[in-house]
């Protein structure tokens, strides 16, 4: 490789990594708890629940309703949901209307079989990491901008694999040498971590790219999919009476075979129409568990209006979140995941060393290697 191309590859890489290293760092660390966010709220007692013996017959969702109501007086249910992590648990998640900020929201656990209070979900902790994880507190201004910053850091990756070869073509894959000074030492280190994790760092970084844009695709297809969905139908404008929960459910998965209930959301909500419902329903294998269907049905009678299938991407979405906390195998992947994150952290701490090392000293010996 041209001594030219080495150089614009560098300034490449140096300034994606430096612009973007402070905030992957930051993801890095809120991103490691929360890997583990299910055994740490079982660790502190988070939702304690019974496992549901065999054979009993879950809650109705209208009793689970009824009751999250009257524990939470003045507020409106948005979505009740299972979780096919916890089958045991519902989760019901109130606001103060419909239409609210999803920041505001208060999310309540209940037993799937009694119906009763489990409590708060997650614990202050968690909450912490997951909003600093998710949008720096700053809502969808914040998911963008972190967004930007995974694009940088894919920027960095490919940079980074394109001078992996003009500075190591003259060592043994895997070679470090703390004899040599120890900023050397450092260099074969980070190269030899970044080289490992780049197929790993590259699907985290891209998924994390397209969480951040959830609220804007979700609201392409309400603008598009969702509205053709409720084009003709004839929903009940009398304020009457809701329809029973139960009926709403049973309805769905009667127009969807083979699924279950992921969650419900309320009229109003951001996954509904102020006349409908929204019941989204998921498969029951390990590939189509987290595929969801939607159906939407009157809020007045619980009559279907209409099924469609999820467009590509809201589809590339849904797979995207697993992929990105690796919660799609078990506790041997979230060991994985986990391990991986923790050597990503070297080499976004190697990087930022090195770049000091080279701003104070600049190493002609370094530069020699791709000479």
């Amino acid at each position: 490789m041209r001594a030219s191309s080495v150089r614009a590859w560098a300034f490449v890489h140096t300034w994606s990594s430096l612009i973007s290293t402070l905030f992957m760092l930051l993801l890095c660390l809120t991103g490691l708890p929360l890997i583990f966010h299910h055994e740490i709220d079982e660790l502190f007692g988070v939702g304690d629940a019974p496992a549901a013996m065999a054979g009993q017959a879950p809650a109705p969702a209208d009793r689970i309703a009824t009751n999250a109501l009257s524990h939470h007086p003045g507020k409106v249910i948005q979505y009740i949901g299972w979780d096919q992590h916890e089958p045991h648990k519902v989760f019901v998640i109130l606001n103060a209307a419909a239409d609210a900020p999803p920041n505001d929201a208060t999310v309540t656990l209940y037993d799937a079989v009694s119906a009763g209070t489990l409590g708060p979900s997650g614990n202050a902790f968690m909450q912490v990491m997951l909003r600093l994880h998710v949008d720096l507190y700053a809502g969808l201004p914040g998911k963008l901008f972190l967004g930007a910053m995974g694009l940088l850091l894919v920027a960095a990756i490919v940079s980074g694999v394109v001078l992996y070869w003009p500075f190591t073509r003259r060592l043994a894959f895997g070679t470090v040498r703390p004899e040599r000074a120890r900023r050397v030492a450092w260099l074969d280190l980070h190269n030899l971590l970044g080289i490992v994790t780049v197929a790993w760092l590259t699907v985290v970084g891209l998924t994390g790219v397209i969480n951040t844009l959830s609220e804007p695709l979700i609201a392409v297809w309400k603008a598009d999919t969702l509205s053709r969905m409720i084009a003709g139908s004839q929903a009940d404008t009398n304020a009457g009476p809701p329809a029973s929960l139960d009926t709403v459910v049973a309805r769905a998965k009667a127009a969807a075979p083979g699924m279950v209930p992921g969650f419900i959301a309320f009229p109003g909500t951001p996954f509904a129409t102020p006349r409908h419902f929204g019941v989204f329903l998921r498969g029951t294998a390990p590939l189509t568990a987290r595929l969801l269907q939607p159906v939407l049905l009157d809020a007045g009678t619980g009559a279907v209006a209409d099924s469609r299938p999820l467009p590509w991407y809201l589809t590339a979405l849904l797979v995207s979140q697993p992929l990105h906390f690796g919660d799609y195998g078990g506790l041997p992947m979230k060991v994985l995941w986990a391990s991986l994150d923790l050597v990503t952290i070297v080499v976004l701490g190697s990087g930022l060393y090195l770049w000091w090392v080279r701003r104070r000293r600049p190493a002609p010996a370094l530069r020699a290697q791709v000479a």
